[in-house]
């Protein structure tokens, strides 16, 4: 009795072992994959870069003084344009995809343009930019390699104004003056290269009102003329950072 005990045992022993091993046997295997890495682009760090483009300067003259007698009359309007180029320095922070950044820009520039006066007979008024300067924060977002922002801050211009004799372009009287105002501006830059970018840039410049003192002169009359100017322009720009390397992100 108990060796059939033992062999029907010994039976059911070797059925549930083979029933498991056949289970085993018929599951697949499972194979969990690494995770991908991922470049990310940091925009952190000192740049230093050069801009190219051109712009347009809108100029509104209006007399106010002839000869010390006071009045005022519309001299009329005209836009300096033409081409520019310079360079910049700044320094950027990536706070997740967010941006932060400071700059100092600046240009050589030949905005030049003129109309002739609607109120002094023979007289053609003049503008012409030689430089200007922008010092401005910047805010933007990132994309990876991919940067939108916008910026705004202070922007400065030197600017000559001459009255020109019509029809012979000769000089009458002429003042240099630089004046300040405001700059907002918007861009988009693609880094290309571990730490070289390129971007396009639109600014505008409020430079308000300022007076302009010409001086009597052998030729004509001193004169005050109030000068309204607005600046556009559009810029190319190439920048390399000096930043560490770029940075794996699963």
């Amino acid at each position: 009795m108990k060796r059939i005990l033992l062999g029907s045992v010994g039976l059911v022993v070797l059925s549930v072992a083979s029933a498991q091993a056949a289970d085993l046997a018929a599951r697949p295997r499972t194979y969990t994959k690494a995770p991908v890495m991922v470049p990310a682009y940091d925009w952190s760090g000192f740049y230093i870069g050069l801009n190219g483009g051109g712009g347009s300067s809108h100029n509104c003259w209006n007399l106010t003084n002839v000869g010390g007698v006071a009045g005022s009359a519309s001299e009329g309007c005209h836009d300096a344009t033409g081409g520019t180029v310079g360079g910049q320095i700044g320094y950027r922070w990536q706070m997740a995809s967010w941006v932060f950044g400071v700059e100092a820009q600046g240009n050589w520039a030949d905005f030049n343009g003129s109309n002739a006066s609607l109120a002094l007979a023979n007289v053609t008024n003049q503008t012409k930019i030689d430089a200007f300067g922008l010092f401005t924060g910047q805010i933007g977002y990132t994309f990876n390699n991919v940067l939108v922002y916008a910026k705004g801050g202070a922007a400065v211009t030197d600017n000559k104004y001459t009255g020109l004799a019509t029809g012979t372009g000769v000089v009458l009287d002429q003042v240099t003056q630089s004046r300040w105002g405001g700059a907002f501006g918007a861009g988009l830059e693609i880094g290309f290269a571990q730490n070289w970018s390129v971007g396009v840039e639109y600014d505008h410049l409020f430079m308000g009102s300022n007076n302009v003192n010409f001086p009597v002169t052998a030729l004509v009359n001193s004169r005050v003329d109030n000068v309204k100017q607005d600046v556009d322009m559009g810029l190319v720009r190439f920048n390399y950072r000096f930043g560490g390397p770029v940075v794996a992100k699963y």
